[in-house]
């Protein structure tokens, strides 16, 4: 923090400072203004290998955990630890790609558990973007730079790419709702690597889950043409909004229509057409003290074929044999374009500890498309 560092230990030095509290760039600026030469900026285990690029205002190298723990290692038991701080050069092919960052946005959806958030995952990481000219690339009031672009990273950056995305799909469908390029685009993703293994999260090293990246990664190509989709209207959002409690001003301020939920119908949070599941599921105590609960949820959804005729097939595969799980029917046949077919899956769940999750898998395929759903089991 700014007035932190003794001039006297710090001048012409290279300084080791661990992120979190404050800004990376304001950082190596207390460097600087102390007179040190350079900055190690070292991650520690909240940020794991996650590497951020930032436009510094002194010579500086980011590093991930294992090697700012070696480094550390290193400066504390050398009696006169040198370093040099050089460009490495650029590489490409970089291996495991993408990785969830770790400043991503996580679930589980605590406000409405009943719908998977987050809902898939973009680019977002050291991202090329246009910069004002009314401030320096750090942002800093210090900065007297001026560039046309600057490397970014945050959720900003993955949502205009996937809203560009949204542009592209419905540049090429332009009859589609909203909710119909959301399906194509979350459908499509993708959550493995070519060689199978799931998508990291780069701030444990460990494989994430549907909590982390919702459906997947999105793919631009396969969301052209995602064969059926889950399309929804105003008025499955506004039954969304009754199985909330909303009131009938609350619906009024949403959507601009009059509105009063019937009192008389059984409105379901889990009957919204969505993409994906998520299936909260309460624990009791049994007479042993054990975690015991036996209850069956049923979800319907619908899709609708934005392809060719086609039968599909659906398959499913879960991490748990505490959740038995029922689609009906197994396969939809669609004879035309935008033909409407609905499925219901059935969880039965047995027992699980509380306070755990765990997740599976539904597809439905016709040989060529795969429209794919990942599903979430949180107990509680």
């Amino acid at each position: 923090m700014t007035g932190t560092l003794a001039p006297t230990q710090v001048a012409g030095k290279i300084v080791i400072c661990d992120r979190g509290g404050n800004n990376r760039v304001q950082k190596g600026l207390v460097v600087k203004d102390s007179g040190g030469l350079g900055m190690i900026l070292a991650n520690t285990e909240l940020y794991g290998e996650e590497l951020v690029a930032d436009a510094h205002l002194l010579p500086t190298a980011a590093m991930g955990l294992r090697t700012a723990d070696a480094i550390k290692n290193y400066a504390f038991l050398d009696p006169k630890p040198m370093g040099t701080i050089a460009y490495g050069g650029t590489k490409l092919g970089v291996k495991p790609s993408p990785v969830v960052a770790a400043f991503s946005s996580r679930g589980p959806n605590v406000v409405t558990p009943e719908v998977l958030k987050p809902d898939l995952i973009a680019p977002g990481v050291n991202i090329l973007a246009g910069w004002t000219g009314a401030a320096g690339p750090t942002g800093l009031t210090n900065d007297k730079r001026r560039v046309e672009f600057n490397i970014i990273s945050g959720t900003s950056m993955s949502c205009p790419h996937v809203s560009g995305l949204a542009a592209l799909v419905k540049a090429a469908h332009q009859d589609w709702s909203p909710a119909a390029i959301k399906s194509a685009l979350m459908t499509t993703a993708y959550a493995t690597y070519k060689n199978g293994e799931n998508i990291l999260d780069v701030a444990t090293g460990k494989p994430a889950t549907p909590f982390d990246y919702g459906v997947g990664h999105v793919n631009p190509v396969t969301a052209l043409d995602p064969g059926l989709v889950y399309d929804a209207t105003v008025n499955d959002y506004i039954s969304f909004f009754c199985a909330l409690n909303y009131s009938a001003s609350d619906i009024k301020q949403i959507t601009g229509k009059d509105f009063t939920c019937d009192s008389s119908k059984k409105y379901s949070l889990g009957g919204l057409n969505y993409p994906s599941f998520s299936v909260p599921l309460q624990t009791a105590s049994g007479k042993e003290g054990g975690a015991v609960v036996k209850c069956t949820f049923k979800y319907t959804r619908t899709l609708t074929n934005v392809g060719a005729p086609a039968v599909y097939k659906v398959s499913m595969a879960s991490q748990t044999t505490s959740v038995k799980m029922l689609v009906e029917p197994k396969s939809l046949s669609f004879a035309k374009e935008y033909e409407k077919k609905s499925y219901t899956v059935t969880f039965t769940a047995t027992s699980m500890p509380s306070g755990t999750s765990s997740f599976a898998h539904l597809e439905w395929s016709d040989g060529k498309h795969v429209v794919s759903s990942p599903i979430a089991f949180s107990w509680t």
